[in-house]
């Protein structure tokens, strides 16, 4: 089998390790003996999304959520096709702003969006950051489950942004705010979800402490071809660990700005997480 990915404006939206998802999805892929190509998509190159299996957007600054706002006046609606096709899309962040209707800056100017999801942004004069835990949607909770048995109902991230997104009513979230600020710090709704297309404001990045729903990620993104897939277990004991460790400290009430002021938190927290950066510079280096 074969996986093709678009990772689409590369050199303008990756904060927070947002890359890094990409880098996990082939990963994952490529231990199951999945044929994994990926094209980096920016500015002003054509490009035909319904080629692909997955296409990824991460987070960007306002002035390069600006150029790309600008450049998907011609590539928004191809997008558009592509979700409607079944073509599995992640976008994080300022991606996911990118794909709804529109972002009002404070200033009042807008920037449009391609319309993909029934959302709007609209700044707001605070942050909202932090770490995140959220309770997936049922159905999707029933999906992660089949794709990795025994996953858990939750997932986990850091968020980071002064927007305030609103749900239309053509649309649903990804999951419901346990812990965390979500979409706008008021409805407890986080991400939102159309077919095969999630935006979320998990940071992290979002797929290296939830294994589960990069396997459902995957599962879809072959299905489109190759029909239900079954994909084999992987040894998830450091994914799951992470995970584990920040729903504690989230339950615990502990932020991360105060992880070092928190002395309910364990030595074996500090070790998990130079692993993890260890896992992901491995991924880099490839």
């Amino acid at each position: 089998m074969r996986l093709r990915i678009c990772h689409l404006y590369p050199d303008l939206l990756n904060l927070y390790g947002d890359r890094g998802n990409v880098l996990i999805i082939r990963r994952r892929a490529a231990w199951r003996g999945v044929e994994v190509e990926l094209d980096q998509i920016s500015l002003h190159d054509r490009v035909r999304f319904t080629d692909y299996d997955l296409v990824f957007l991460g987070g960007g600054a306002d002035q390069d959520q600006g150029l790309v706002s600008r450049d998907m006046e011609r590539k928004g609606p191809l997008l558009v096709e592509a979700a409607e096709e079944g073509v599995v899309i992640l976008s994080i962040c300022g991606g996911f702003q990118l794909l709804g209707r529109y972002y009002r800056a404070q200033d009042g100017s807008v920037l449009p969006g391609v319309g993909l999801f029934d959302v709007y942004t609209e700044a707001g004069r605070r942050r909202l950051k932090g770490n995140i835990m959220i309770e997936a949607e049922p159905d999707l909770r029933e999906e992660m489950e089949r794709c990795s048995p025994g996953a858990l109902s939750t997932l986990v991230g850091f968020e980071n942004h002064s927007g305030r997104t609103f749900l239309g009513d053509g649309a649903r979230p990804l999951g419901r705010v346990l812990k965390g600020n979500g979409n706008n710090g008021e409805d407890r709704t986080e991400g939102a979800c159309y077919k095969n297309a999630f935006g979320t404001y998990l940071h992290g990045p979002f797929l290296s402490k939830n294994p589960h729903f990069a396997d459902l990620l995957i599962a879809r993104a072959l299905g489109r071809r190759h029909g239900v897939v079954s994909l084999a277990p992987l040894d998830d004991s450091l994914e799951w660990h992470a995970h584990k460790v920040m729903k504690k400290r989230l339950q615990k009430g502990c932020r991360r700005r105060s992880t070092l002021r928190c002395s309910k938190i364990q030595p074996q927290t500090r070790e998990l997480d130079s692993a993890n950066f260890s896992l992901m510079m491995e991924f880099h280096r490839e």
